[in-house]
């Protein structure tokens, strides 16, 4: 029962009217994680050091857009995906990369409902297409991505009459 309780307090399919806007960050980024990112999992010289960053047409130690996609990832968990019923993600319909994120940049934006449909395929999920912008301090945009997800419609009340009420 906590578990229904719990869920019936989430937003659900619902609650993603297109044109509603969620809130994303602040998110500081620090040289430590660019490098520790890069060093795992993208291993170029502009993200792994200061000079060859500043050497590079990105100006400074700069995020790997891949690092830029999971920080927006993790902005977009801590906004409304880890308080909605979401079911997962299909895929991504657009990721752009607009400016370099650098080592002291603060990001922050919006993810907006832009449509929002009933899955032929899930009864009772529905799927809602977002628009996310990031933008760094200076208001820059640095990342604009499309995706969608799937996200569980709430139950239909339960329409069960007691005997006493068909008497």
């Amino acid at each position: 029962m906590a578990e229904e309780r719990m869920s019936a307090e989430k937003l659900a399919f619902e609650d993603f009217e297109p044109g509603r806007r969620f809130p994303l960050g602040p998110k500081p980024v620090t040289a430590e994680e660019i490098v520790e990112f890069a060093r795992e999992f993208d291993p170029q010289p502009m993200h792994l050091d200061e000079a060859a960053g500043r050497a590079s047409i990105l100006g400074g130690l700069a995020a790997s857009g891949w690092h830029t996609s999971a920080m927006l990832m993790r902005m977009m968990a801590d906004s409304y995906i880890l308080n909605a019923l979401c079911e997962g993600a299909p895929g991504i319909d657009l990721m752009e990369w607009r400016k370099p994120v650098l080592s002291g940049d603060t990001l922050q934006g919006y993810s907006t409902v832009l449509e929002a449909r009933p899955m032929r395929s899930r009864p009772g999920i529905g799927i809602a297409k977002f628009r996310h912008e990031v933008e760094n301090q200076r208001g820059e945009l640095v990342c604009l991505s499309e995706n969608s997800v799937m996200i569980r419609m709430r139950p239909a009340p339960d329409i069960n009459m007691s005997p006493e009420m068909t008497a």
